[in-house]
């Protein structure tokens, strides 16, 4: 259970800001477009309240950390987007849809520069700020990591090309009308083939080997 415990408070602070900012990235970006609905219904905010749901921010994510998964993942409240408002019709909601994943790309670079701070020797190691520093270093570390993982998957999770997922999405939104509206009818089973991919195995062969390219080069 200690170990548990510790696990969720290295994990908790990564996981929160990984969704919210995803969120949040979807309503700023839907705001500058044209869509102020975000904005007014106070979704455009780093408050964790406001984002969090029971199932994805929750009970999830401990699931598959109680269960030793070797991929953690989660989703907050959905920010409201009326794609009626976007000046730039389906572009734009292709653009709004992408904001989501770059966010979780951008995460990952900002961890990465933080783990290799904690590896450099700028802090002397005398002092009291040395005396922090060598207290806090390996948490922080840790957390860089588990940042960087968790945000490399929840970047490519979501650029799969299936709704209600951002790639289906930025698909729906870039495709010949016809196409989009043929995409658009699957969304119904857009879940249940996200867990499918996972369940079957065949995550591994989509997701894993991105995820690794991205590890390499910011690890």
């Amino acid at each position: 259970m200690g170990n548990f415990i510790g696990m969720v408070v290295l994990w908790v602070v990564p996981l929160l800001f990984a969704i919210m900012l995803h969120e949040v990235a979807h309503g700023w970006v839907a705001e500058k477009l044209g869509d102020p609905t975000a904005r007014v219904l106070g979704r455009i905010t780093l408050n964790p309240i406001v984002h969090i749901d029971l199932v994805g921010t929750i009970i999830l994510p401990a699931v598959l950390l109680l269960t030793g998964s070797p991929f953690v993942f989660g989703w907050a409240k959905p920010v409201p987007v009326s794609f009626a408002n976007l000046r730039g019709g389906r572009k734009d909601m292709a653009l709004v849809a992408v904001s989501g994943p770059f966010s979780n790309l951008l995460l990952a670079v900002i961890s990465s520069v933080i783990y290799h701070f904690t590896l450099s020797q700028i802090i002397p190691s005398s002092g009291i700020g040395g005396i922090w520093y060598n207290y806090l270093k390996d948490p922080i570390q840790q957390m860089a990591i588990i940042s960087i993982q968790l945000n490399l998957v929840l970047m490519v999770i979501n650029l799969l090309p299936v709704l209600p997922l951002d790639g289906g999405r930025i698909v729906v939104g870039l495709a010949p009308i016809r196409v989009a509206y043929a995409i658009e009818q699957t969304e119904r089973f857009g879940m249940l083939i996200v867990l499918l991919l996972i369940g079957s195995g065949a995550w591994s062969y989509i997701v894993n080997p991105v995820i690794t390219l991205f590890m390499r080069i910011l690890m």
